[in-house]
């Protein structure tokens, strides 16, 4: 019996203008990657371990509990709820008037890879 054809991944679009520069400022790190997540492809992982993606035009990160508390207590961001009514205590969402986001993301891809 002839065996099925594994599916080949449908290209991931292009990416958000807003996160562009999130992008492109880990062009050159072979660890990072840049996957999709349930209906968003704008989403980077390091190692395949998820570190910040673009969320409703805000960009979400994963860091320590007591930063994310810092960073909501300090009005610059708030606790990231994925849809489903319980905030995730690492995930913190900034929108664009937030923080830098690139520095973020340095920090969360420093979090989620050991570094």
């Amino acid at each position: 019996m002839p065996s099925a054809a594994k599916k080949a991944p449908k290209p991931l679009p292009e990416v958000d203008p807003a996160f562009v520069p999130v992008v492109d400022a880990f062009a050159d790190d072979t660890q990072v990657s840049r996957t999709r997540m349930f209906s968003s492809s704008n989403v980077l992982s390091v190692n395949g371990k998820i570190f910040a993606m673009l969320t409703n035009g805000k960009l979400v990160v994963k860091l320590p509990k007591g930063r994310v508390d810092e960073i909501v207590g300090g009005g610059h961001g708030e606790p990231f709820d994925p849809g489903h009514g319980r905030l995730m205590k690492e995930w913190v969402s900034v929108g664009a008037d937030g923080g830098e986001w690139i520095a973020l993301a340095q920090e969360a891809h420093q979090f989620v890879s050991g570094k």
